[in-house]
């Protein structure tokens, strides 16, 4: 396995990376060495199993050398044997293809449905949800645009979620199985009675385009407007018209951004998220045209579909995609996502492994 042509043009791939982060001339282009730094350290564990494996077989074909000349080195070359296949179980896993975007930032659009009052106030607790969750692994939340409810929630609301450095492990391999309709079950604060209310919010996710790939856009098909900004932001942003809203007329989307002093700022990242957006479409239609069978059971493209249900009575969190629950609802809203997410990582790695072991037998 290790040295199966797969294999080679990885570790080619990864001396030559290694080959252009050594180059200063790479790193007077911040995007481009952020870039070329996130490949790098998405092979890097890959690279390093290869480099285990080819010791590990060479330390096997020494033992079972030594055994056929001493038994008493049969023991040493069973317990090889083992380390062996574990770790061409992880290369295999490691080598199945990986999602391009799972290294990407994020922008994370939630908005409230179903349930009035009550649905702003659940998109508000969601919202919390997702940045105490990003706090906790060291990631930024960036409030691009946000209305707010009368009772404290919100009506809609869009962020950036940014990860430093060059993890790998990127926001879109996390966030990207929010997307969907995130039903809630509680008594509201505005129930008089007791009784138990149904709502829901959407949550949009999708990847912030890599600047060298990011899609074209011809100002002939956007309408800007400008208005004042809403939101929180001091003296300065709440009394002059630097909000700004951009409509992409062929589509129909529409983003915003206030968060900006002033409104060439406000523009510029309202088309950074417009380009993301559109790119996620375009990923998605790709997808789609390709064969319907081959996205991923936690990878939803409808985007209206029911994914999680929060059941505040029970304490109960509920998966709809995988069969998930658990009853520890109190602490998934207050971060703790690692149980729900790792699941869905988990269905999403034997899917892809199970789709590449039916295309290598095709």
């Amino acid at each position: 396995m290790t040295s199966s042509p797969g294999v080679t043009a990885l570790l080619e791939e990864h001396a030559g990376l290694e080959a252009r982060l050594a180059d200063p001339d790479v790193h007077a282009d911040a995007a481009l060495a952020r870039s070329l730094g996130r490949r790098y350290a998405a092979l890097s564990p890959t690279v390093a199993t290869v480099g285990e494996l080819s010791a590990a077989e060479a330390d096997l074909a020494d033992a079972r050398e030594l055994a056929r000349e001493d038994p008493a080195f049969a023991a040493e070359a069973g317990e090889i044997e083992g380390r062996v296949e574990t770790l061409r179980a992880r290369l295999a896993e490691q080598l199945v293809p990986r999602d391009p975007a799972d290294a990407n930032d994020v922008v994370v659009e939630v908005k409230s449905g179903e349930g009035g009052e009550e649905s702003a106030l659940f998109a508000g607790d969601l919202l919390r949800m997702y940045s105490r969750y990003a706090e906790r692994r060291g990631w930024k939340v960036e409030v691009l645009s946000a209305t707010e409810s009368d009772l404290g929630g919100y009506k809609d609301v869009t962020v950036t979620i940014t990860a430093p450095g060059n993890d790998p492990e990127g926001v879109w391999a996390w966030f990207k199985y929010e997307g969907g309709v995130h039903r809630v079950q509680r008594v509201p604060v505005t129930e008089s009675q007791g009784r138990i209310h149904t709502s829901a919010a959407g949550v949009l996710v999708y990847p912030e385009a890599e600047e060298a790939a990011a899609i074209e856009i011809d100002e002939k098909d956007l309408r800007v407007d400008v208005f004042r900004s809403s939101g929180k932001g001091g003296q300065g942003v709440n009394t002059t018209d630097s909000a700004v809203r951009i409509t992409h007329l062929p589509t129909g989307v529409v983003v915003s951004c206030q968060n900006e002093r002033s409104q060439l700022q406000n523009k510029a990242r309202a088309l950074e998220v417009l380009r993301s957006r559109l790119q996620a479409m375009a990923d998605e239609a790709e997808q789609a045209q390709a064969s319907a069978d081959r996205r991923s059971q936690v990878r939803t493209v409808d985007r209206s579909e029911r994914v999680r249900t929060y059941n505040f009575p029970e304490n109960r969190i509920s998966d709809h995609r995988i069969g998930y629950k658990s009853h520890d609802l109190d602490r998934v809203l207050d971060g703790d996502l690692d149980g729900v997410l790792e699941a869905l990582r988990a269905a999403d790695r034997r899917e892809r492994m199970a789709r590449a072991a039916d295309e290598a037998s095709s």
